[in-house]
């Protein structure tokens, strides 16, 4: 008898310009160890929770990908930080049904200002924790870096552009 199970996390990303979708993506990316032993320390060691309002999503721009071992405090990335919005956006995942939870009613969403003129965006990652919130930190104590993906076509972005980030969170049998 084989008992698996298999945790993902699908990343759908949409590219406007002028109003106008220019592309749109969707990959499927790494649950990290950190994310995957948080997932199970607090389900079944009494682990403290990340409290809802405090997972974030945030996007990169170095042609990195990401592995197991990548870790809030160590991302093999650098993260993307000129946009109009001072913090990362929230992720704000509606109910959980059928194995899976997403926030595609409640995308993550980055305008790009023009200091991101040229820019090119290659990921993003889910992460958490009391700081997540604070773009570029990594040096929260509490941060967990729960996935991370490499976006199959990176986001060359200007001025005024907008990424939409819906992250869905799965779990199923294998």
């Amino acid at each position: 008898m084989k008992n698996n199970a298999l945790i993902k996390t699908v990343w759908d990303v949409e590219h406007w310009r002028e109003g106008k979708l220019i592309e749109k993506t969707q990959d499927s990316n790494i649950v990290t160890d950190e994310g995957l032993n948080h997932l199970l320390d607090v389900m079944f060691t009494g682990g403290s929770q990340i409290a809802l309002l405090n997972w974030y999503v945030l996007i990169y721009n170095t042609n990195s990908t990401p592995v197991a071992g990548t870790t809030y405090n160590i991302p093999v990335f650098t993260e993307e930080e000129e946009y109009d919005s001072a913090t990362r956006p929230l992720w704000q995942g509606g109910n959980v049904a059928s194995k899976s939870v997403t926030n595609s009613t409640n995308k993550a969403t980055f305008v790009f200002n023009s200091t991101s003129d040229g820019n090119t965006i290659y990921g993003g990652a889910l992460v958490g924790g009391v700081g997540a919130g604070v773009t570029g930190d990594t040096a929260d104590g509490s941060g967990v870096m729960y996935s991370a993906a490499q976006f199959s076509s990176s986001k060359l972005v200007a001025d005024d552009d907008t990424l939409k980030v819906s992250v869905t969170l799965t779990a199923a049998d294998a």
